[in-house]
């Protein structure tokens, strides 16, 4: 993981240089996505911004997510039930372990993919665009049924 404050300076340097606000809601929701471990959901981050501003409307929540996964500041996890979850401390493809009864997302970082794209390109000839590697499994926690 990369270290949270390094990572929110990073994003904040970004919008600054493309003349973007950081207002004190958008710097909440910045927060939340540089130090979040978990892969947060847009209503979950909503709903932990709220508690500090609860003005806050769930568009500029929107808005700043879909401007940070524009600017390549955010890894967009699409989930099998047609949800999303968000990784902005690692705005990078790598693999993640999802629990299939809890939802819990974890990153792996043990397998190295840096020429994977590439040799899959090289053998099927497509232009890989991206890419989403998932396992999925049962956590130990629910594993023990607590």
């Amino acid at each position: 993981m990369t270290a949270p404050h390094l990572r929110l300076e990073q994003i904040i340097d970004k919008l600054r240089q493309r003349a973007f606000r950081v207002t004190p809601q958008r710097l909440a929701v910045l927060k939340i996505l540089a130090e979040s471990r978990n892969h947060p959901t847009v209503e979950q981050i909503y709903a932990q911004v709220c508690q500090e501003f609860p003005t806050l409307s769930l568009a500029t929540v929107y808005k700043t997510v879909a401007l940070l996964k524009e600017m390549g500041e955010l890894l967009e996890l699409g989930q099998r039930d047609g949800s999303s979850r968000y990784d902005g401390n690692k705005p990078w493809p790598h693999p993640h372990v999802i629990c299939t009864e809890c939802r819990n997302i974890i990153d792996y970082d043990e397998l190295p993919l840096g020429n994977l794209s590439r040799d899959v390109a090289a053998k099927t000839g497509y232009r890989v665009m991206n890419l989403q590697l998932d396992f999925f499994g049962v956590c130990p926690r629910c594993q023990s049924g607590k």
